[in-house]
């Protein structure tokens, strides 16, 4: 079985599965995670559901939009490997796709 790996704020690790065409915000928030807030429900127009994706993975993913972009800037969390969870569509090639909850601004 596919799976997504996410680290929480708080150090935990959840071992999630991967099913193809959801959101890794959707994903991490349907395996009952609290602490990605996803205020705006996948909108990309909060950045609530900010995460720090592991460098191995940056080439599986989809090309940053600007809009993304833009709500990633008022983090003051952003780093090279920061997305939202909600622009990553969920694929079989991202088995073992390992992400952290960035902290919350």
């Amino acid at each position: 079985m596919c799976e997504i790996i996410v680290t929480t704020r708080q150090g935990d690790v959840a071992r999630l599965p991967l099913r193809s065409g959801m959101s890794l915000m959707e994903a991490i928030r349907e395996a009952g995670n609290d602490e990605l807030l996803a205020l705006c429900g996948g909108c990309c127009s909060c950045a609530t559901c900010h995460v720090h994706v592991d460098p191995a993975f940056a080439d599986r993913l989809p090309p940053i939009g600007a809009d993304e972009n833009d709500l990633l800037d008022s983090s003051d969390h952003r780093n090279a490997n920061s997305r939202l969870s909600c622009q990553i569509k969920l694929a079989g090639d991202m088995d073992g796709l390992r992400v952290t909850l960035a902290p919350e601004d």
